[in-house]
């Protein structure tokens, strides 16, 4: 056979085991495929992550609203019992203070006895109210105070500084640290005027 009788050679024979176009974008494909894949799926998670990071906030939430609720009804839950008690409270101080300090000092016998008692179960009443959070108001001698005191008059006294409560006509009272009963007090008027909080204890330069 001469040389003219041969057959060309073909192309893909000079390159043998090269891919060829079509395998190579068909792997392209396929790489394109898997990437986009993979990032539905990294989306997917996310998403799911997100929710369930809210959905465990909500819960937490929920946990701490319940706990918050449940030592608020400890603390609050006899704020209308206790409303109610402060009335013998008053009654207690107030027999108390019908009689002065010199009948009392002086007092003998029965007497003695029935005022001694009156005092003591006085005295366990507030102990025991202030067992259960409720503190008594001091105002005498504050400055008033809106949010604890409720001013019934003023005085006129021009050795204190204006706004101070001089007298208390009935004490007010706090369970765990709200106003169950504010304080009725009489206010002084016609004195200096009270520094300023925030200027007390400065000096100028």
């Amino acid at each position: 056979m001469t040389e003219d009788n041969r057959k060309p050679a073909d192309a893909s024979d000079e390159v043998a085991g090269t891919p060829s176009e079509e395998t190579v974008g068909a792997t392209e494909n396929g790489e394109d495929g898997f990437a986009a894949e993979r990032e539905r799926y990294e989306a997917e998670i996310a998403s799911l992550k997100d929710k369930f990071l809210r959905a465990f906030a909500e819960a937490d939430n929920v946990r701490r609203r319940a706990e918050r609720e449940v030592a608020d009804a400890k603390v609050y839950g006899i704020t209308g019992f206790a409303r109610d008690v402060l009335s013998l409270a008053d009654d207690f101080e107030r027999a108390l203070g019908t009689i002065d300090a010199d009948a009392r000092a002086g007092a003998e016998g029965t007497l003695k006895t029935l005022l001694d008692g009156i005092e003591l179960t006085a005295r366990s009443l507030n102990q025991t109210l202030a067992k259960h959070g409720v503190a008594r108001i001091e105002a005498e001698g504050t400055k008033f105070d809106p949010n604890l005191h409720q001013a019934m008059f003023e005085v006129p006294n021009a050795e204190v500084p204006s706004g101070t409560v001089v007298q208390v006509i009935q004490p007010g009272y706090t369970i765990g640290g709200r106003v169950l009963r504010p304080a009725l007090v009489g206010v002084s008027k016609g004195g200096p005027k009270a520094a300023p909080a925030d200027a007390q204890g400065n000096t100028s330069n």
